[in-house]
């Protein structure tokens, strides 16, 4: 499971939709509709926030619109789209969005190079409307992979 703090514009196709099913499976998860993934660390920023669910409606609510734009047709009947958006924010750090777009070009250069290329040019790396960027390094729950080197550059 991986919920992307980055906009969910960075994403190609295949990212979009794995990170729509898999924040569905979230919000089951806090809705304790499900066994699994109970201690999963992606949770534990929802977990620890004063509205679990109503972050992960907004967060949901933010990927929906991403595949709007894109033409994509998400079932919308699937989520609690909120009338109006959740007040409040969660906090990521600006280490763990670094992380998460570097992580996230290594994945598109094998999968999706023309979306790798287009986010080459992000200098200032936009976030899930529902998270608000502080300083800091990457966070305590995140499952750190080595990466290589990235040549961002063609």
């Amino acid at each position: 499971m991986r919920l992307w703090s980055l906009h969910p514009k960075y994403l190609d196709a295949k990212g979009l939709v794995a990170l729509w099913r898999e924040a569905l499976l979230a919000r089951k998860v806090l809705e304790n509709k499900t066994r699994g993934y109970k201690h999963h660390p992606q949770l534990v920023r929802f977990y620890t926030s004063d509205n679990p669910l109503g972050f992960i409606n907004s967060f949901l609510r933010e990927v929906y619109t991403e595949a709007c734009l894109r033409g994509y047709t998400f079932d919308k009947t699937k989520i609690d789209i909120p009338s109006q958006s959740q007040n409040g924010f969660i906090t990521v750090t600006d280490g763990q969005l670094q992380y998460e777009f570097d992580f996230l070009q290594q994945k598109l250069l094998k999968r999706d190079v023309k979306k790798y290329e287009e986010n080459l040019v992000v200098s200032d790396i936009a976030v899930n409307p529902v998270f608000k960027v502080i300083p800091g390094g990457i966070a305590d729950w995140e499952k750190v992979k080595p990466m290589p080197d990235m040549d961002r550059t063609f």
